[in-house]
């Protein structure tokens, strides 16, 4: 979900496009499946109900970005009676929906909410971080599972995941840096799966982010690797959203969009 997407100048949209465009090929080489039988849960959303507040403080979530702003081609709306969330055994529903004006209305969730006293929420240095959800699918969604710091200077994005409807046969794992707004360094792969299998049943998206390497699994599989950046050795939080565009057009998008999130979970090694 290219961070600090709210405040994006151009150049960093332009930026995010070429990384599209001439993404690397994510390397196909036969990997370990995930083993956390050395670690413990340290973070479990199951979504039976939903604790969240516009900006905090006073829940688990916030339905905005900390730096306050939205993205996309669309408003997040705030939790509440016909808000974009729901509930049930199941889990979390987000849906975006087009409004009588023809504005696109989405959802957000953010572990982390800055206050006067302080930061409140979930963080976590290092560790493995995980979705299970099945994604909308159509020209123009854009839901993503994505980590952030907290650091303004020099803070990493670390997309998880990052799915453009108008490509059924993958997604995007994407890592940036952002020094004050300004993306300071910037790659993205491309995670090629069966057209429409991301839509079609839940799947999980997960990475683990270590001292040496930072690790990308999709249904516990790896998919991908690469050296942790000095950046991510900070804690991180979580966000999860489903918006509209993110560049690609969305005039065909039949609304509404429905992403379904089973659960969030982070664990982390045992004795760290």
């Amino acid at each position: 979900m290219t961070l600090m997407r709210p405040k994006l100048a151009w150049a960093a949209w332009l930026l995010t496009i070429a990384l599209w465009i001439a993404g690397l090929v994510a390397n196909k080489a036969e990997a370990d499946s995930l083993d956390l039988s050395h670690y413990r849960m340290t973070f479990n959303a199951t979504f039976q109900t939903l604790n969240a507040s516009s900006y905090g403080p006073g829940g688990q979530w916030i339905a905005h970005t900390p730096w306050n702003g939205d993205f996309g081609d669309n408003v997040f709306d705030n939790p509440g009676p016909g808000g974009p969330f729901t509930t049930s055994p199941q889990g979390l529903t987000i849906t975006a929906y087009k409004d009588s004006h023809g504005h696109w209305h989405a959802g957000l969730l953010c572990s982390w909410i800055p206050t006067p006293d302080g930061p409140r929420g979930f963080s976590q240095r290092f560790g493995y971080f995980e979705m299970k959800a099945k994604l909308p699918d159509g020209p123009g969604v854009w839901p993503g599972f994505w980590l952030v710091g907290a650091s303004k200077t020099n803070s990493p994005e670390i997309d998880v995941m990052e799915y453009y409807g108008a490509f059924r046969a993958s997604y995007r794992i994407t890592e940036h840096v952002w020094n004050h707004g300004q993306s300071v360094y910037g790659r993205s792969v491309a995670i090629d799966v069966p057209p429409g299998s991301l839509s079609a049943g839940y799947n999980t998206f997960g990475v683990l982010v270590g001292p040496q390497k930072t690790t990308y699994y999709l249904n516990r599989n790896e998919v991908w690797s690469t050296p942790t950046r000095p950046e991510f050795m900070q804690p991180l939080y979580i966000l999860v959203d489903l918006a509209i565009g993110g560049g690609w057009p969305d005039d065909k998008l039949t609304s509404p969009q429905r992403m379904e999130v089973q659960y969030i979970r982070a664990y982390q090694a045992i004795g760290q």
